[in-house]
């Protein structure tokens, strides 16, 4: 398999140490719109011969994408970019007729006149609206394929097929109890991100409503986390899962909570109060005159870069899927876990927890992809895919997952 990886940020280079070391990677094209970000990525490897090689790609230059498809003749291109880019290289592999993978799904706008009530345009609308044209085309595009979208989904479909004959809930709940040291304030994945899903009116899934919105850091629960991680307290938040799970699985109500702690939670409304979260560009001062920049993309700036704190960083992260219903007649409650400690992680990849576990799941969905195991055609979650092959894999990673019985 030949795949284009666009993105070498934290994510994308903890993918292709990875995917290093499996067998079924003809050859990865590192792309990053910093060349120095996709040739750091790739001397990393040196070890691994010439199947890594790195290239300067724009991710919203779809003509340049498709051209860079075609001339290194990739199967598969895997989008490990922030979520503003989902459309772009989702197009641009569809024109180039490769495979399309990504980790986070095209972006919404929230409703006009009721936003924490009705949904606007959808977390994966842009996508669907495509997936009668990708079928047509006989090519995959495998979205939301990270830890969260991704592994939770897969979870989800596991506990359907094989352990409830009735589902009641399904909720996917995050935590962790990581610190960075010499941080007052250092989130361990994309800030960009972290203020789009975590600002966003989240939306829940109800099987007789279908998908409506609440207010940010609504109903919040205190859920308690495997592997010593313990109680934390959990919100709403806007988030894949609630849209993806219900095409595929049968359930009466589907949320997602992140454990984002009270500290976290005020910084993000003062951003929002302050403005600061806002994506649309303000005119400032410059050396050489007014520039235009988005005060998102300046807090970004302002923040280290997630990749970079793993050495400072302890403790570990939580991504898992809280199922309730029965089974056999019988009430039944489970959560199916993937814990990643940090130290390990760094011991044994050189990158922090949270980065790690997001780009584990998209290789082992590579891998998949590869030998034939996993297949289809048109625009499919996770949830479309057999979960006992998916689950096996990630064992054989290294890094295996757990079930604990809800008592």
């Amino acid at each position: 398999m030949r795949v284009l990886l666009v993105g070498a940020g934290g994510v994308g280079t903890a993918v292709t140490r990875i995917a290093a070391r499996r067998d079924f990677l003809t050859h990865m094209v590192v792309a990053d719109y910093d060349l120095s970000r996709a040739e750091a990525a790739v001397a990393a490897l040196k070890e691994h011969g010439d199947r890594f090689s790195a290239r300067r790609l724009d991710a919203s230059d779809e003509d340049g994408v498709r051209r860079l498809l075609a001339e290194e003749r990739c199967d598969v291109l895997l989008n490990a970019t922030d979520p503003r880019f989902v459309m772009h290289l989702f197009r641009a592999a569809l024109a180039a007729g490769a495979h399309y993978v990504d980790m986070a799904m095209s972006l919404s706008a929230p409703h006009a006149e009721r936003p924490y009530q009705e949904c606007g345009v959808k977390l994966g609308d842009g996508q669907f609206e495509l997936a009668g044209r990708w079928a047509d085309a006989g090519r995959l595009a495998l979205v939301g394929m990270g830890v969260e979208p991704g592994l939770s989904d897969v979870f989800a479909r596991y506990a359907a097929d094989e352990l409830f004959d009735d589902i009641e809930e399904i909720g996917v709940r995050d935590g962790a109890d990581l610190t960075v040291e010499g941080y007052d304030f250092a989130p361990s994945f994309s800030i960009w991100t972290t203020i789009e899903e975590c600002l966003n009116p989240p939306v829940v899934y109800e099987k007789d409503r279908g998908w409506f919105t609440t207010a940010p850091f609504s109903e919040p629960e205190v859920f308690d986390f495997p592997e010593g991680i313990g109680p934390v307290e959990c919100v709403n938040v806007e988030h894949e899962e609630v849209l993806l799970i219900p095409r595929w699985v049968d359930a009466r109500r589907v949320t997602f909570k992140y454990g984002l702690g009270d500290d976290f939670i005020a910084k993000l409304k003062t951003l929002h109060e302050l403005g600061l979260d806002s994506t649309a560009k303000v005119t400032v001062p410059g050396e050489d005159g007014p520039v235009r920049v988005s005060p998102r993309d300046v807090v970004a700036a302002c923040l280290p870069d997630p990749a970079t704190l793993g050495d400072r960083m302890t403790g570990k992260t939580c991504a898992g899927t809280w199922v309730k219903g029965t089974k056999d007649g019988a009430p039944r409650e489970v959560y199916l876990y993937h814990v990643v400690d940090n130290q390990w992680s760094m011991r044994e990849y050189g990158c922090q927890a949270v980065v790690w576990q997001t780009a584990v799941n998209p290789v082992a969905a590579l891998e998949l992809l590869a030998t034939g195991v996993w297949s289809g055609q048109g625009v499919l979650g996770p949830e479309a895919m057999a979960p006992r092959p998916f689950l096996d894999l990630l064992t054989e990673y290294g890094s295996p997952w757990g079930l604990r019985e809800q008592h």
